[in-house]
């Protein structure tokens, strides 16, 4: 009979180390669910809110279900090959309660293997996350529901088995503290391809796309930032003071870089930007991942400013004058916040590495270029090599597979691109509906009233149909007379939903 007492407390627990893996890894996930659930719902237009919204909330669900079932063990189980793991579940009692162990390095950590499984999930989901913000308002939601388990199957797996699940670029010695690679830079190169493959946003979306909410962005960029103190406090495996130095540096990085970005944009627009401030608060997140814990504080800074210059100039001189990225429309610009972000922080990780703060993360690394081993910059080119190019082929081939394969159209229809999520979800993410659309009404809401369909037909003209309010007044107006006389002076209500008056 198993003793109580060693599943309860076995020898190996730190119940100090165990509650702050789970603190950190809870707080990963709400980067994704609500943070970038409520990011995206506010950067794009109104009538993209509720799917933007949703292909967040869908991938985070759908990779969860692969992660136990397969795809945890191709990142962090037994040698298969040189870049992934054996496949195999989770899912049993025995092996959730058991310690956490890396059998390809190996490592063991003192908490249970539940706990690694969740905290990698979380790292996993807001990759597939990130990627959903070059395909927004465009991608079918067949399609993102089919990328999205084939994605992170034959490439989100690879990358992490190679570089933290004991795969060839663990071995070589290229450092990636919490995802600069693993996420953030296969996350711009996958956006940017397959953006390339769905083909752009309809023009009337290219040009007006205004988010319909930048106080809702602001929201959403707050759980992100925040939520990165356990993106890489948490990598540490331990509440150590290695992951004190993480989280200081994350918000150190991500505060200079924001600043600088703001400052580029008042010297080069004459306007501070709160756009702006988001995006430079996110190139420092993605900038500093793959260094946090590794660099000392002023390296910090200089990564932050690195990374409040350099993207800032891809996006709004390269992206813009280059007819490279003329082909290519990445809704939210994840190519230059993730991609170039992502390799400022990976090369500058192989310049700002210290000795001491590799060693005090677990490994013997001899530390980067400050520390006279200029090696360490080729490893970390090599090793983002790899993962850009692993991602040019897996994103291509999935999204081929998708499309001349299974037969699955990677854009949804014209019909769907005009009018939004009205016509892909039968939902609108407001009270007021947004006035530039024309659709059937809703069956439900024809089974939602005690009018006859002519009413409710009248009923929803005007803003909720996309008809001009004024032009409805103007026909009511016309055909009105009658009723006005024979009611006298009973009011009427309705006008601002741009529904006919109902007489009380």
């Amino acid at each position: 009979m198993v003793n109580a007492t060693e599943l309860i407390s076995p020898e190996w627990l730190d119940t100090g180390d165990n509650a702050w893996q789970l603190t950190a890894a809870s707080l990963v996930a709400l980067q994704s669910v609500p943070g970038l659930v409520v990011l995206y719902a506010g950067w794009v237009k109104h009538k993209w809110a509720i799917n933007s919204a949703f292909m967040a909330f869908y991938a985070f669900s759908a990779v969860l279900v692969c992660w136990v079932l397969w795809a945890y063990k191709m990142a962090f189980g037994e040698y298969w090959l040189p870049f992934v793991g054996k496949p195999g579940q989770s899912v049993t009692i025995d092996y959730q309660l058991g310690q956490s162990c890396l059998p390809s390095f190996p490592i063991c950590q003192n908490f249970p293997q539940s706990t690694m499984i969740y905290f990698q999930f979380v790292f996993a989901a807001i990759t597939l996350v990130l990627i959903a913000g070059s395909f927004l308002c465009r991608m079918s939601f067949y399609a993102w529901m089919l990328f999205v388990p084939l994605w992170l199957t034959f490439s989100y797996t690879v990358g992490a088995y190679s570089l933290w699940g004991g795969g060839f670029l663990a071995k070589l010695g290229v450092l990636d503290y919490s995802g600069g690679y693993v996420i953030h830079l296969s996350a711009g190169t996958a956006g940017f391809v397959g953006a390339w493959w769905i083909g752009p946003r309809i023009d009337e979306d290219l040009e007006d796309s205004q988010p319909n909410n930048i106080l809702m962005m602001l929201v959403g960029a707050g759980i992100l930032w925040i939520g990165w103190n356990g993106f890489n406090g948490g990598d540490p495996y331990a509440a150590s003071p290695d992951a004190g130095v993480a989280v200081l540096n994350t918000n150190l990085c991500t505060a200079f870089s924001s600043l600088v970005w703001v400052g580029m944009d008042l010297a080069y627009f004459r306007k501070p930007s709160v756009i702006g401030a988001i995006q430079g608060m996110i190139t420092g997140l993605v900038a500093i991942t793959p260094a946090a814990g590794f660099v000392a504080g002023w390296g910090a800074i200089c990564l932050g400013l690195a990374s409040g210059v350099i993207p800032w100039v891809s996006m709004n001189i390269a992206g813009r004058k280059l007819s490279f990225f003329a082909h290519v429309d990445d809704t939210l610009e994840v190519f230059h916040t993730h991609f170039v972000g992502a390799l400022v922080g990976g090369i500058g990780t192989g310049i700002f590495a210290t000795v001491d703060g590799i060693a005090a993360f677990g490994d013997s690394n001899p530390g980067g270029g400050i520390d006279g081993n200029g090696r360490q910059v080729w490893l970390q080119i090599v090793g983002g090599l790899f993962i850009i190019g692993w991602n040019i082929l897996w994103t291509s081939l999935i999204m081929c597979f998708i499309k001349y394969v299974l037969r699955i159209p990677l854009r949804m229809t014209p019909a769907q691109l005009e009018v939004g999520d009205y016509a892909i979800h039968g939902e609108e993410p407001y009270t007021f509906a947004h006035y530039n659309i024309k659709h059937e009404v809703n069956p439900l809401m024809r089974r939602r009233t005690t009018k006859s369909n002519t009413d409710v037909e009248q009923s929803n003209s005007g803003v909720l149909m996309g008809q001009d309010p004024g032009a409805t007044r103007e026909r009511q107006a016309s055909s009105g007379n009658s009723i006005r006389e024979a009611k006298g002076n009973e009011k009427s209500t309705g006008v601002a939903s741009g529904a006919e008056p109902i007489n009380i």
